[in-house]
């Protein structure tokens, strides 16, 4: 059986949780999500925690046991606590801001780049260099973060770009210059 899949997923009070055939809902402080699983997967929810259970030891069923019960524990994490993710921006005139509902950064083309904030997430602009994603969907979060890291991606030669907080780049040696004449 699987390792992840025959956990059970606590459920901590003020949040609610609604079934409906394949279709879970999750009701939390900072959210609502859903997500509609497999028919062939059973999902129960009682006494405060919610369990995931597979009718077979099938190749397929084996894999989805696993994979709702991560979703549903992102779920339940992310309307309780919330995800964020932070960039940072690196290079000499590699700036970002926050105007309404757009981000404006400015990362080394001959104009900014606009990028529309999705309603169900929240991005702050601590510093002219940083960038903070914040959401109740994990998924969300991390596209919104994966978008904006795509406007520059890191290089390995000056270290240039937008990168994740964590992230580690690789750094090469530039061509040697020569002269044997």
């Amino acid at each position: 059986m699987s390792n992840i899949g025959k956990q059970p997923i606590s459920v901590p009070d003020g949040v609610s949780v609604n079934l409906n055939q394949n279709i879970i809902s999750i009701k939390g402080s900072l959210g609502e999500l859903s997500l509609e699983f497999d028919s062939e997967i059973s999902v129960k929810y009682e006494d405060n925690q919610i369990l995931v259970n597979r009718p077979s030891n099938n190749k397929k069923h084996k894999e989805f046991h696993g994979l709702y019960r991560a979703l549903i524990q992102n779920m339940v994490m992310g309307v309780t606590q919330g995800f964020s993710k932070e960039l940072s921006l690196v290079g000499v005139g590699y700036t970002a801001e926050k105007k309404g509902n757009f981000l404006i950064v400015n990362a080394g083309y001959s104009h900014p780049v606009y990028m529309e904030i999705p309603d169900v997430l929240a991005v702050d602009v601590p510093s002219v260099t940083s960038i903070v994603v914040k959401g109740a969907s994990k998924q969300n979060v991390g596209d919104m973060a994966a978008k904006i890291r795509e406007i520059r991606k890191p290089e390995p030669y000056k270290g240039k770009g937008i990168r994740y907080i964590d992230e580690y780049v690789r750094r090469k040696a530039g061509k040697t210059v020569g002269g044997t004449g």
